[in-house]
């Protein structure tokens, strides 16, 4: 065996013979490389096959071919260590703010202004008009401003501040509003969300004391009330995002909290999270408030995230009274926090989209308001496509879609999905498949079958599932 294998062996060209190929010479000119990276490459290809062959995973009659593929191998290897991490896939999943895929995508308008703002340089914080430094804070605050001030009892004009997501907003608030002080909380709101973010850590770390209140299903008004103490900063609600209590309930609403609030001169934060502009009952979706119902209710500060139901970039909006916004970004943290231009830029294009009324060209909620009977016909099509691969049999069957994200938890949507099963590979291989193909497609598993749900996937991207299944086929 180990004469067998020297010989083997002897089949394999050293680095130096490699690197003296003509086609492995170009590789660094085609990849942007350097020569040590194409040897480094070179070296990672020939001791892959060495291990190969030493552990007889490549059997004797395929070395010969191997070392015919070593140039394609030194390629692809160099074509993976140069290509970006960070990829477009297409979301055939169904759930619109899916958290792992980069939840909201970002509009035409967005991803324009982004273009435009990055090529060169902008007026971040310059004041065009005098010269001078100007605030980075003026450029949405304009627009949210015309957005959130609706009708209400209070005469406030609502103020915004702009940091890099919702769990830092509501960190700032509670760090800049109730440090060394007590914090009144329900127990039924204690949530922990994506990435083990739970309201008593952070709460912790703002250096701020919570005290809860009532029990996990039912909590009054009067539990509120009986806590309050000289130590009381603030009274928090904590909206539940990605679960529901149902069955024997009881929550003060906010109108409650907010007039407690102002019985004792203790402000009301709301960590919205969902960052909801409009009423989502147009869609469907009832139970879940938004931004301007929590400000006509009287909440002091709210936080909310830019890229759930908003539809727009990463990002955690603190708005509310202007003396408490104030203090807020006079916080040493809020530097540590704030967003930069990019962000700046995708945020008030959507916004802008908003204030035209043009909620279509925000893919989040064109993708919401997308009927099953439009979904129903882009399916039959995308199935009659797929006919074309001999080992694919497909078809539609009526489905839910899910809006994702930490919001809405019991609310779905109906569409169609598209089933798929591949003579000899299983519903998980299949669906591996989809996830190798040149852009990565993400769908799921239901009964041992594959499902696409085209309602989130892009305009223009069914042909591109269609050719992946095409090629699996092949």
């Amino acid at each position: 065996m180990p004469s067998a294998s020297n010989a083997l062996f002897r089949k394999l060209p050293s680095i130096d013979e490699l690197m003296r190929m003509p086609a492995i010479a170009e590789l660094a000119s085609q990849h942007g490389a350097s020569v040590g990276a194409v040897t480094d490459a070179a070296r990672e290809v020939l001791a892959r096959l060495r291990e190969e062959i030493a552990t007889e995973k490549l059997r004797a009659e395929e070395v010969d071919a191997a070392v015919s593929r070593i140039v394609l191998a030194v390629q692809q290897h160099l074509r993976r260590e140069f290509a970006p991490s960070l990829t477009r896939i297409i979301n055939a999943t169904g759930v619109i703010l899916h958290t792992n895929l980069g939840r909201a995508p970002l509009s035409e308008a967005a991803i324009a202004h982004i273009g435009e703002v990055a090529r060169g340089y902008s007026n971040l914080e310059y004041d065009i008009e005098t010269g001078e430094r100007g605030k980075r804070d003026v450029h949405v605050q304009g627009l949210f401003s015309r957005l959130l001030n609706v009708e209400r009892e209070s005469s406030y004009e609502v103020h915004t501040v702009v940091v890099n997501n919702c769990a830092a907003a509501v960190m700032l608030a509670l760090n800049s509003l109730a440090e060394g002080g007590e914090v009144i909380v329900s127990r039924g709101e204690l949530v922990e969300i994506g990435g083990s973010f739970r309201v008593p850590d952070v709460m912790a770390k703002s250096q701020a004391t919570l005290r809860e209140v009532g029990t996990t299903n039912r909590t009054r008004i009067a539990d509120y009330e009986k806590a309050i103490n000289e130590k009381t900063r603030l009274l928090l609600r904590v909206h539940r995002s990605n679960f529901a209590i149902v069955g024997f309930t009881e929550q003060p609403s906010l109108e409650e909290l907010v007039a407690l609030g102002r019985k004792h001169k203790i402000p009301v934060l709301e960590d919205l999270g969902n960052g909801a502009l409009v009423n989502l009952e147009f869609v469907g979706v009832t139970g879940e408030t938004g931004v301007a119902e929590s400000i006509r209710a009287g909440v002091d500060v709210i936080t909310y995230s830019g890229d759930k139901l908003l539809g727009g970039p990463q990002a955690g909006m603190l708005s509310g009274r202007p003396e408490l916004i104030a203090k807020i970004r006079s916080n040493p943290m809020f530097r540590a926090l704030r967003v930069g231009k990019l962000t700046y830029a995708a945020l008030e294009a959507t916004l802008m989209d908003y204030l035209r009324g043009n909620h279509d060209a925000i893919p989040a909620l064109r993708m919401m308001r997308l009927s099953a009977d439009e979904i129903r016909l882009r399916a039959e099509s995308l199935s009659k496509a797929i006919g074309n691969a001999p080992r694919v049999l497909a078809g539609v069957i009526a489905g839910e879609s899910i809006i994702g994200g930490g919001t809405a938890p019991t609310a779905v949507l109906p569409t169609f999905l598209v089933t798929l099963t591949c003579a000899n590979l299983s519903a998980d291989e299949l669906l591996a498949r989809l996830r190798s193909n040149v852009v990565p497609i993400a769908a799921r598993v239901e009964d041992g079958r594959v499902v696409i749900d085209l309602r989130t996937v892009l305009p223009g991207q069914d042909r591109q599932i269609a050719e992946a299944l095409a090629a699996i086929s092949a």
